[in-house]
């Protein structure tokens, strides 16, 4: 299994519109053959420890194989994403990892 830690940081005040493209976008992913996992996640209201801030958001993933994931970001509908959010965005950071033994 391969997991994907996705830190997108929007532009100040677009973290709302791209997530918004983000979640138009789930279904087509949540089909890919080898999803197990994939959404966004913010900053717990009033939790504990650091925070990312209102204009970040992270993306929880798990696919199957790393081939599954390959797939995944050469899919057309993740090239319209990120065609439709590219200017949106601030920064984007993508961690992709292995269970640890």
């Amino acid at each position: 299994m391969i997991h994907v830690i996705a830190i997108i940081t929007a532009k100040p005040g677009k973290r709302e519109e791209v997530l918004a493209a983000f979640r138009a976008n789930m279904p087509a992913v949540h089909a890919e053959q080898g999803c197990i996992e994939y959404g966004p996640a913010t900053d717990a209201e009033g939790g504990p420890g650091a925070k990312y801030g209102s204009d970040t958001f992270v993306v929880i993933e798990k696919w199957d194989s790393l081939d599954a994931l390959k797939a995944h970001a050469a899919s057309p509908h993740m090239a319209a994403y990120a065609a439709k959010t590219r200017d949106l965005l601030a920064n984007r950071e993508i961690h992709v990892l292995s269970p640890a033994a």
